[in-house]
């Protein structure tokens, strides 16, 4: 008979799930990680990984069909396999799924299968999973259990998020798509319309439009991507634009009318008039929401807020014992905020020393299309609103060497800085290579770096990177490259 007491119990596998679990096993915990589906969860499964892959695959094809840009010339006729490109996609997908296994494995994790509900504090209760289990194929771990019932110290909750479905406008899996069906169609349409211009929308319609496919975007807000700062918005749908794509903002849809195999959206316009698009699939990308349903918090008695579950800085939730972690606790959901939280829930509860709640205005934001966008800390307008007396550098891509001879001239790197102290308030990219770019703004502002430390940091030549000095000496009046 198995033993089935633990001293941490995890109800989810995804980034803060199993990252979690390491950590516990890390700190002497006996831990076990419970698990539906795929270990790995969305994001390695269906969400941040296999979609890279196939922007990845997107952009090779876009530069196939510009090797004169570079003094290349192709014979023949370059073109896009789906179902290859697909099942590149899911291949990823496996690995990343095969590799998490590999962790379990070599942290001594046991993994529970089946779908667990919170009886109360200290115990769970899990039952057989509706859906098959993806197990990972090498190695397959020999730590796996299955349904029964359980008792944890501690639990911690990391079930993520699922796609928001509108009233009226409820995905099908056929003509109306959500990530799931965009990330595996079995051919190619020939048109797209996506609702919603975040991060997931505007990543699929820059995939499906590098493919050749005829692209619309509708968008309730006034700019595409409305997290980001406006300027870094304002140049990028001018450059999604100018691959053919096209936008409507300040426009919702109200309506479809299914055809066999096409829809037909009724989007009403910022003037107030209907116009009716027709298009082969819509991509439904109006946000996530958090899976709080059928995991026992009702009877566990623990709280939620706006549909969220309810934590202080530490992953607690108002019941003892009981912990929540991720998209499943609320934005931003992001998978690198996940894997954050997990640590420090995870060291709390080991009574680890200096642990310290995570700062959430300098998590980055990074969104994969074409040209990359990425961003941490306040806006321009949300530094203004909160009464900062701010100076503003920028700085182009066109006047940075790299980025003229890689072909990519087409960007732009924005700081802001308080007046008075010098302190890094926020940063925002657009262009090539900017999510790679990010951290170094990220690291600046942990460690309270001011602009004139940053002004004295040697970047290296020819980069990209160099475009981020510029934009600080810029708000300071000393850009030397413009």
């Amino acid at each position: 008979m198995a033993d089935t007491a633990y001293d941490i119990i995890i109800i989810g596998s995804g980034p803060g799930g199993y990252i979690a679990a390491i950590r516990a096993a890390q700190l002497g915990m006996k831990t076990a990680i419970v698990e539906r589906e795929h270990l790995a969860g969305i994001c390695s499964n269906w969400g941040c990984i296999p979609t890279k892959a196939l922007l990845r695959s997107a952009e090779i094809f876009h530069y196939a069909q510009h090797p004169g840009d570079y003094g290349v010339a192709i014979d023949g006729k370059v073109s896009a396999d789906i179902e290859a490109i697909v099942k590149r996609s899911r291949g990823i997908a496996q690995r990343m799924n095969n590799g998490v296994g590999f962790l379990m494995k070599k942290n001594k994790v046991d993994i529970i299968w089946g779908e667990a509900e919170i009886r109360k504090a200290g115990e769970i209760v899990v039952t057989e999973t509706k859906k098959k289990p993806v197990e990972p194929q090498v190695p397959k771990p020999k730590n796996t259990l299955g349904p029964g019932t359980y008792k944890a110290k501690h639990i911690v909750i990391a079930t993520g998020a699922r796609p928001r479905a509108l009233p009226g406008l409820e995905p099908d899996g056929k003509l109306i798509w959500t990530y799931f069906e965009a990330m595996k169609p079995e051919k190619l349409p020939k048109s797209v319309l996506v609702m919603g211009s975040g991060a997931i929308g505007i990543e699929f319609a820059s995939f499906y439009r590098s493919l050749g496919v005829d692209v619309t975007v509708v968008e309730v807000m006034k700019t595409v991507m409305p997290v980001e700062d406006a300027e870094i918005s304002a140049l990028a749908k001018k450059q999604f634009e100018k691959q053919g794509m096209k936008i409507h903002l300040e426009a919702k849809v109200t309506k479809v009318d299914k055809q066999a195999d096409a829809i037909t959206a009724h989007v009403e316009m910022k003037d107030g008039k209907v116009e009716k698009i027709t298009a082969d699939r819509m991509i439904s990308a109006v946000g996530v929401q958090a899976n709080v349903e059928k995991i026992g918090l009702e009877a566990a008695g623990v709280k939620t807020e706006r549909g969220f579950i309810a934590i202080d800085g530490y992953g607690r939730t108002n019941v003892d014992g009981i912990y929540a972690i991720g998209d499943v606790a609320g934005p931003p959901m992001l998978a690198h905020k996940a894997e954050h939280e997990a640590v420090i829930c995870v060291e709390k509860i080991a009574g680890q020393k200096n642990v310290h709640p995570m700062d959430k205005a300098k998590i980055p934001g990074c969104t994969y299309c074409h040209p990359q966008v990425a961003s941490v800390g306040l806006t321009e307008a949300k530094a203004k609103e909160a009464g900062r007396d701010i100076r503003v550098g920028r700085f182009p891509f066109v006047g940075n060497g790299k980025a003229i001879a890689m072909g990519e001239d087409q960007g732009l790197v924005k700081t802001i800085f308080d007046k008075k102290t010098g302190e890094l308030l926020g940063a925002h990219m657009v262009g090539a290579e900017v999510t790679e770019l990010i951290q170094g703004f990220v690291v600046a502002m942990n460690l309270e770096t001011t602009e004139e430390e940053l002004m004295h940091a040697v970047f290296p030549h020819p980069t990209i990177s160099e475009t981020m000095k510029e934009s600080v000496l810029d708000a300071y009046d000393r850009a030397l490259n413009v």
